[in-house]
């Protein structure tokens, strides 16, 4: 078997091959720790990963790995820490000084997009609606009790009754 190598003359004309581009050191993120992903959390954010996510965000503290593994029910808190990995690398939570990890950004998750967050808790967006309606309806009975029109009142309870059928249709299938 017989190997040939062609070698190139240096051109003048030429410039020389490009080096590749390392990429930027972020002073935020440590040494050790990979760089962020151009993964979608949409993809990423699935089954138990999701409930790790859903956990540290209702949790008013900053959450342990231990922590996470026993309100998971995970078998091991290498599961636990595999999951928190995922989560660092997706940015969405940090590790603090203490071994802790915390929300640092909210995910826009496709699951999510039907529920509000206030404070630590998360609620159907149809309840917003539900009320809305309801208050109307029960306003206008209220200040017009001598001349109700049918319509506005069929109306009203048309729109409360479907606002409250759809919020509980999203609280049942929850995933947290």
């Amino acid at each position: 078997m017989r190997i040939e190598i062609a070698l190139k003359d240096n051109d003048p004309d030429e410039s020389p091959p490009a080096e590749p581009k390392k990429p930027k050191k972020n002073p935020d993120r440590p040494s050790g720790s990979s760089p962020p992903s151009d993964i979608d959390p949409d993809s990423e954010l699935r089954g138990r990963t999701l409930r790790a996510y859903l956990f540290i965000l209702k949790s008013p503290k900053a959450v342990g790995v231990r922590e996470l593994q026993r309100a998971l029910g995970l078998s091991s808190p290498s599961v636990a820490y595999h999951h928190l990995d995922k989560l660092t690398r997706l940015e969405l939570i940090e590790k603090d000084q203490y071994g802790e990890y915390r929300i640092v950004k909210n995910a826009n998750v496709n699951v999510l997009q039907a529920f509000t967050q206030v404070g630590r808790l998360l609620i159907p967006r149809f309840i917003f609606y539900a009320v809305f309606f309801t208050t109307l309806l029960v306003g206008y009975i209220l200040l017009f009790q001598a001349g109700v029109n049918f319509f506005a009142i069929a109306f009203g309870v048309f729109a409360s009754f479907f606002a409250w059928y759809e919020a509980y249709r999203t609280w049942k299938r929850r995933p947290f």
